[in-house]
């Protein structure tokens, strides 16, 4: 890993780590990173006025962060190429997914290079120079969101922000060594960016570390009015991934397209994952790969051509001719075969969920090979083709993924896997990538939902604690009620206790748990829940209320009373 990879968490105020970001950028000499670089005096009086705001009580969660904004993504006052200088244009307003960063403190630097009209994995195809790797510049950085990755991975900027059709917030993270996040369809709106396939473009986040990516994927999440394909997060949306988790990983057969360094990186990935905990499953994934094919082989490619066409077929000078061949050839696909692959992505769709449902994740590498520059030039299209083996499907089959760092080759170059989870199974692909990288805390990309707090056979290692785990539950930490409770032992099977509010100082503080679970996964549970066990509102000792468990009156009333103990599992330790 660079070691000039930056964490915001220890990031100094914001004016010196400006100062320290444009001392980066001349350090590095890489001027293809950026297609339009904010000028440094600018920068700073943002960056001084961000101060006076923090000094002033202002809460920004991402106070001076810099963030590096692909050029296919509009922030008011920059020009927006899509890398092809014929088609600027200065938008008046920023992004949603943007602006929120902006609202939350981050600093924008500028604008940077990718492979022309988000059309490549390459990172080669743009007027503006090929963006080199960040830690072996002989080598590719992987598009199309090349200089948002290398001005994170040279230490520059903070979060790069990306777009992703077919893997561009994927290949360039497993390139540079960086963590990148392609949340599901719509979470993160596309209002604001130049689209490549609408139906199947994303943002994505880059960072050196899987804390801040998210961090910076939550607050870019939200319905957007002004994105018709906006989505927010479903009533069962699951919050964390199981205890004991289950990864699906390719039969051999479906990794045949890997170099003999990137196979071998794998297994020793897959070994690693095995060694901290991970039951893990072989399946057949030849469905997922063929429908990968169709993102540029079938019709689905019109919608490359309706996205630009138009332009391209003006033959401006700045046009790629690589990309423009790719997108004018979409024009000709006919209607009928733009039906027919939209029924076999929804068959291939169903049968992807079906293959997932008895895992938590597929384990998945990112990318084939890693390409020299040198190598694209000379086969710019079949080299990009198998790059995007394992990454094309994932939206066209309404997949999210994470993509980490996994073992390194045997030369020491980078290497990336994919936890790659159906629609709305972000959440779980975080922290299955939390546990590979052994971090310490995972963070949280959905937020929403209602806390449940348990005192007995539901709580963490007790007999019913299944039932949570099943609804996608989260433990939110250790709880105590106020002095207003009794606890007593019934007889019932397994054995549980029952809560029971008394008058205040009549009781003792009961020791639970609480759980953040959706609101759905909330009502199949309430559903569920056998006599004498209710829900109701708990008081907690640090004054919140939450929605927890109780019992009847009535089957307490002749049940042993053990509020002495202050807890469940402290009861059963007494026993």
């Amino acid at each position: 890993m660079n070691t000039h990879q930056t964490d915001s968490s220890a990031s100094p105020a914001p004016t010196a780590r400006v100062a320290a970001a444009y001392a980066r950028i001349a350090e590095a000499d890489r001027p293809e990173v950026w297609i339009t670089l904010r000028d440094q005096a600018e920068v700073l009086a943002e960056a001084s006025a961000l101060e006076e705001r923090i000094s002033g009580g202002a809460e920004l969660p991402l106070a001076g962060v810099l963030v590096a904004v692909k050029d296919n993504v509009d922030v008011a006052g920059l020009p927006t190429t899509a890398a092809c200088p014929e088609f600027a244009y200065t938008p008046s307003e920023t992004a949603s997914s943007i602006a929120r960063l902006v609202e939350a403190g981050a600093i924008v630097l500028g604008k940077t290079n990718l492979d022309q009209f988000a059309t490549g994995l390459v990172g080669t195809r743009s007027p503006y120079g090929a963006v080199r790797n960040a830690l072996h510049p002989e080598l590719i950085s992987g598009g199309s969101s090349s200089g948002s990755a290398v001005a994170v991975a040279l230490g520059i900027a903070d979060i790069g922000i990306g777009t992703d059709t077919a893997g561009s917030g994927r290949v360039p993270a497993a390139f540079n060594g960086l963590v990148g996040i392609k949340a599901s369809l719509g979470i993160i709106p596309v209002h604001g960016v130049v689209p490549a396939c609408a139906d199947y473009d994303a943002v994505t986040v880059f960072a050196a570390t899987l804390d801040l990516a998210t961090r910076a994927a939550a607050i870019m999440a939200g319905p957007e009015p002004r994105d018709p394909r906006s989505r927010t997060w479903p009533a069962d949306v699951r919050f964390a991934a199981a205890q004991s988790p289950r990864l699906a990983i390719p039969v051999p057969a479906n990794l045949t397209p890997l170099s003999p360094a990137y196979r071998e990186a794998f297994d020793k990935t897959v070994a690693a994952a095995l060694e901290a905990g991970f039951k893990i499953d072989i399946v057949d994934i030849a469905p997922l790969l063929e429908a990968a094919l169709l993102l540029y082989d079938g019709a689905i490619v019109a919608e490359r051509y309706a996205a630009v066409g138009t332009f391209l077929d003006s033959r401006p000078a700045g046009a790629d001719p690589t990309v423009t061949a790719i997108i004018s050839a979409a024009e000709m696909p006919s209607g009928h075969a733009f039906a027919d692959d939209l029924s076999a992505l929804a068959r291939t769709r169903s049968a992807a969920l079906r293959l997932l449902e008895s895992f938590d994740a597929l384990l998945l590498p990112t990318t084939t090979e890693h390409p020299t520059l040198a190598a694209v030039q000379d086969d710019p299209i079949g080299i990009n083709r198998r790059l995007g083996t394992y990454t094309n499907f994932c939206n066209l089959l309404d997949l999210a993924a994470v993509a980490i760092p996994g073992a390194a080759t045997a030369t020491g170059e980078p290497f990336g896997v994919m936890l790659v989870v159906p629609a709305f199974g972000d959440q779980v692909a975080i922290d299955l990538a939390a546990r590979l990288q052994h971090a310490s805390a995972t963070p949280l990309l959905v937020e929403t939902g209602v806390e449940l707090a348990v005192f007995g056979a539901h709580l963490r290692d007790q007999p019913l604690h299944w039932q949570l785990e099943e609804l996608g539950a989260r433990f939110a930490g250790s709880i105590r009620t106020t002095d207003a409770y009794r606890l007593t032992a019934m007889d019932t099977t397994p054995p549980k206790p029952g809560l029971v509010r008394t008058a205040p100082g009549h009781g003792a503080p009961i020791v639970g748990e609480l759980f953040r679970l959706s609101e759905a996964g909330l009502g199949r549970f309430l559903a569920a829940l056998p006599a004498p066990m209710a829900l109701t509102a708990i008081e907690l000792g640090d004054g919140r209320t939450v929605v927890g468990f109780t019992a009847t009156h009535d089957a307490t009333a002749t049940a042993a009373d053990i509020t002495e103990h202050g807890g469940w599992k402290a009861y059963l330790s007494a026993r």
